[in-house]
């Protein structure tokens, strides 16, 4: 009986027995964090803090213009009321100053063009027009500025490149020339080709006689497909018959589709 006892008193002073069984603990111990931490996310979601959502509300409020909030909001700082929902605020006056300053710098460029073709005596058959895209240049008539039926330049449209490049030069602007014909051609395959080679015999000069940078132009066809009249007769047949340099305008599109607009300022103005 002696030994047995010493059996067990010797396995009380030894170190305890490992269980495998209890390594369930620590899953158990890490579930119960988790859960821990998503109440504590959940109890923080549910608290609202009222000032942010005061700010928030006034916001929406001004955003939408539906409800007047009697405050001065922090986001734009005005309240909208209803009725002035669609009308112009001072985003849309900034816009429309842009595009006035637009239109007079490009009716700027139109005066000086005109003033120097008409000290030379070449203002005839060229016209000017500011709208959307920019400054339009219009070299109108075929046998003023071309040979019949060919692309090659005449004295006179020399004369007119010389005149108006050194403005051209000034602006700093990116020019389009765009060649239009009439459908009524002899002796060359097509208004196609005819048109292109127009446009692009004016893109030559202003490049290799005006230094006006290469990087800065470019030259289309349009061929018969934007007419400013039938071909009825051939008057109008020769109004057809234009190369077009457009100075195309650099402001962001929502302020160019303000020129129209501006354009009836300026002429109101007095």
């Amino acid at each position: 009986m002696t030994p047995r006892r010493g059996g067990r008193g010797s396995r009380r002073r030894g170190s305890p027995e490992h269980h495998a069984d209890e390594r369930w603990m620590a899953s158990y111990m890490d579930m119960v964090t988790v859960l821990m931490c998503l109440f504590i996310v959940l109890y923080a979601m549910s608290s609202v803090d009222n000032a942010k959502f005061s700010q928030l509300k006034d916001s929406l409020a001004t955003g939408f213009g539906q409800v007047n909030v009697g405050k001065i909001d922090t986001a734009a700082g005005v309240i909208v009321a209803p009725k002035d929902v669609g009308k112009e605020g001072s985003f849309t006056n900034d816009k429309m100053a842009k595009a006035l300053a637009e239109v007079a710098k490009l009716t700027a460029l139109r005066d000086e063009m005109h003033a120097r073709l008409a000290r030379a005596g070449l203002a005839a058959n060229v016209e000017f027009s500011v709208d959307e895209r920019g400054l339009t240049v219009k070299l109108v008539g075929s046998q003023t500025f071309f040979l019949p039926d060919s692309p090659a330049l005449s004295v006179r449209a020399d004369r007119v490149l010389t005149a108006i490049a050194p403005v051209l030069e000034k602006a700093r602007l990116e020019i389009s020339v765009e060649g239009h014909a009439a459908n009524a051609i002899t002796g060359y395959p097509s208004v196609w080709e005819l048109s292109s080679e127009r446009a692009v015999g004016v893109l030559r000069y202003l490049v290799e006689h005006s230094h006006i940078p290469g990087s800065t132009i470019g030259a289309v066809g349009y061929g018969a497909s934007r007419q400013v009249n039938d071909d009825s007769t051939e008057a109008l047949r020769e109004l057809n018959r234009r190369v077009d340099i457009v100075v195309l305008s650099k402001q962001t599109e929502d302020v160019r589709a303000l020129i129209p607009k501006a354009l009836k300022v300026k002429v109101n103005q007095p």
